[in-house]
């Protein structure tokens, strides 16, 4: 059998939102590598918690592996280093006898998520390995869902960006888009909630903080002073009526 790295994304954070086929690979893998950041400290990360709480049988199996997410935008050293250990973890595995090896990861593996850097150092490494993802339930759709909020009906669009670097990005999407979805909102909450007021009563947001998870707060923008980095929200145009849209 050829040896396998899977990306395995393991939702926000609610172990109910765990797919079938991600709990079946997680719990027959031979190894499962979970990041550990720095807001876990020397406990688990939210991922390994997931798995915890959902596949408890893989306990024995789980390896943390480090990723820094405090560092600024751009490839610092510290990050850099981050990956190349986690890659030797990997590969350490694959030599010493793991057939699969699955990177647990928070949401989905394709969307910003630390699992593509790890696959090609890997790669690096063992050209011949598999790389396989498997999809994840997403921030967006978990709070979509939690608020009833439709992301997008009819022939509408849906834009996705990071707010790291303020909010001019988001405001050039959102001549285009009809939805937005905002990540990592923490560092410029204030100047995101002054573009809310600016739209006024032609848009709706909300924000999630924690979404799927016991620690889950829901509200508008003005319910919330400050968020952390890692808060979520939605902005909506306004739907006039029933189907518009169609």
């Amino acid at each position: 059998m050829s040896r396998r790295l899977i990306g395995v994304g393991v939702g926000p954070g609610d172990p109910d939102l765990l797919t079938l086929k991600a709990h079946r690979i997680v719990s027959t893998a031979d190894v499962v590598l979970v990041p550990a950041t720095e807001a876990s400290g020397d406990g688990p990360g939210r991922a390994e918690r997931v798995l915890a709480a959902a596949c408890p049988e893989a306990s024995s199996r789980i390896v943390r592996v480090p990723f820094s997410m405090s560092d600024p935008s751009g490839v610092t050293a510290r990050r850099a280093a981050a990956w190349q250990t986690s890659a030797a973890v990997a590969c350490d595995a694959f030599e010493t006898g793991a057939d699969v090896v699955a990177f647990a990861t928070v949401g989905d593996p394709s969307v910003y998520s630390t699992f593509s850097y790890l696959a090609d150092a890997v790669l690096e490494r063992f050209g011949d390995v598999e790389v396989e993802v498997v999809p994840g339930i997403t921030a967006m759709q978990a709070l979509a869902a939690a608020s009833r909020t439709p992301l997008v009906e009819g022939d509408e669009r849906l834009g996705l960006v990071p707010v790291k670097r303020g909010v001019g990005d988001l405001a050039a999407l959102g001549a285009e888009a009809d939805t937005i979805v905002a990540y990592k909102i923490g560092r410029h909450y204030a100047e995101l909630r002054e573009y809310v007021d600016m739209l006024g009563e032609d848009a709706e947001a909300i924000v999630g903080i924690n979404v799927g998870t016991p620690e889950q707060v829901i509200g508008s923008p003005a319910d919330f002073d400050e968020v952390p980095y890692f808060g979520t929200m939605i902005i909506t145009g306004r739907r006039a009526q029933r189907g518009g849209r169609l």
